[in-house]
């Protein structure tokens, strides 16, 4: 198995200063590659460019050897960072599972991979902050503290503009599609959800998550900065992450409404989000469908099952874990079941132990995992890569927010791919299944399509 490596060595420097907020799209346009977003509702916006540190690793020890390569880069540190915020932090994710990045569109992407931003900017509520990072042989303090100046004075002249209206003006059109494929056939989505519900009724299985690929054929140039900026207003309430391989031609991206788990001291917090339905065209057609998901059998059984699990998968590490009451989550195109769940920690943690000991979540996986996991290899005509994965953020303090990288796409000039996936239990229909789909797709195909257009992932 590959180990963890840094492709640069410590010591590591790192500096920040308050600076004025820029727009997003001139900042983002301005960061050298590989970029990184990070957006989170509890969180501060981060935007990266560079990497002054790159660990990778693959194999089933893969968590382990992250975790490990991040405590030795931060252990070296020479940090004035100002504020929380803007410490440095390393940002990246996994792969599903072994091996789940050998086919396209993952093939830049390694089973595990965490960047530390040479340039970091923090947009946080007590200000905007720019950092700069160097590690090993560019780790000069006075080198660093020049080229922070450096940045200073060309974040000083990008452009902040104040209106929403004249920054969407000036927004690229959504790219269009000129033509789609699908992994799954509908006749063999029948077949593989019909095998799924006998081996679950068999007693071999609780509960499995399949899911599907489209891959798009763009008819202009992906938007890059547009697209992130309308999922940010479409969707502010979710995780977002765009992250770019070595060479930044392609990048891995999404807008999630699931939190994986964020750790603060021996704080945690993380969800149960199974169960789903769509939006109504008026309020009360909106609330007659959230009622019925609610005290829908099928739906409330398969939220049970990840809130249940959710529980037992923390419960080695905590000394107390309470869970709220079980409500509806209203995103854009379609609502979940949503269980919040807090613990305490009965010792000093790592995020990543809590990361390895909650993924996959049965709401991306199944039960039992090992039997769910094989299904999923068997059944699935793709490689899921860091879909449905842990994506997220480290700190030098072992704290750290990770999602779960569902309503995403990986995107280059003139192709993305989409993907998405389903709870299947003992009573799931492949029909009404295919059509969950469908509207899971929405969030990344609704700016993917150009205006007017239909439903492409149906044609």
């Amino acid at each position: 198995m590959e180990r963890a490596r840094s492709r640069s060595s410590p010591p590591l420097v790192s500096r920040t200063t308050a600076v004025d907020e820029p727009a997003f799209a001139a900042a983002f346009d301005v960061l050298p590659s590989p970029r990184t977003t990070w957006s989170a509702p509890d969180d501060a916006l981060v935007l990266g460019g560079g990497a002054a540190a790159t660990l990778t690793a693959s194999g089933g020890d893969r968590f382990a050897a992250i975790r490990e390569a991040a405590t030795e880069l931060f252990e070296s540190g020479d940090v004035h960072a100002g504020t929380e915020a803007a410490r440095p932090r390393v940002f990246g994710g996994f792969a599903f599972h072994e091996d789940a990045c050998d086919g396209d569109p993952w093939g830049p992407f390694p089973e595990a991979r965490f960047v530390l931003p040479r340039v970091q900017l923090t947009i946080a509520d007590n200000g905007a902050w720019l950092t700069v990072n160097a590690v090993g042989p560019d780790a000069d303090v006075s080198a660093v503290e020049d080229r922070l100046a450096s940045e200073v004075d060309r974040f000083a002249a990008l452009d902040r503009r104040d209106s929403a209206d004249a920054a969407d003006a000036g927004r690229p059109p959504r790219p269009g599609i000129s033509e789609s494929r699908r992994t799954t056939s509908r006749e063999a989505w029948r077949e593989s959800v019909g095998a799924a519900v006998d081996r679950i009724r068999d007693g071999d299985l609780r509960k499995v998550v399949l899911a599907q690929a489209l891959e798009a054929d763009l008819a202009a140039d992906f938007p890059r900065v547009a697209t992130l900026e309308r999922l940010a207003e479409k969707y502010p309430d979710c995780h977002r992450y765009w992250f770019e391989p070595d060479g930044g031609e392609s990048a891995f991206f999404g807008a999630t409404p699931e939190r994986l788990v964020s750790l603060r001291g021996r704080t945690v917090e993380t969800d149960a989000l199974a169960g789903t339905t769509g939006r109504g065209e008026t309020p009360a057609e909106d609330e007659w469908l959230a009622q019925e998901l609610l005290d829908d059998e099928k739906n409330v059984h398969e939220h049970e099952l990840v809130a249940e699990t959710v529980r037992d998968q923390l419960e080695p590490f905590a000394a107390s874990i309470s869970a709220g009451e079980r409500r509806v989550r209203r995103l854009a195109t379609v609502q979940h079941l949503h269980t919040p769940i807090t613990a305490e920690l009965d010792a000093d943690r790592h995020v990543l132990d809590l990361v390895e000991a909650l993924h996959p979540t049965p709401a991306v996986g199944g039960l039992p995992p090992d039997r769910a996991l094989a299904t999923i290899r068997e059944t699935e005509p793709f490689d899921r890569g860091w879909y449905a994965a842990p994506v997220g953020w480290i700190d030098a303090a072992g704290n750290g927010a990770f999602a779960v990288a569902i309503r995403s796409a990986v995107a280059s000039r003139r192709r993305a791919t989409l993907f998405a996936g389903v709870g299947i239990v003992s009573d799931s229909d492949p029909d009404r299944e295919w059509d969950e789909v469908q509207l899971k797709y929405r969030p990344i195909l609704d700016e993917l399509e150009g205006d007017g257009a239909g439903d492409s992932a149906d044609r």
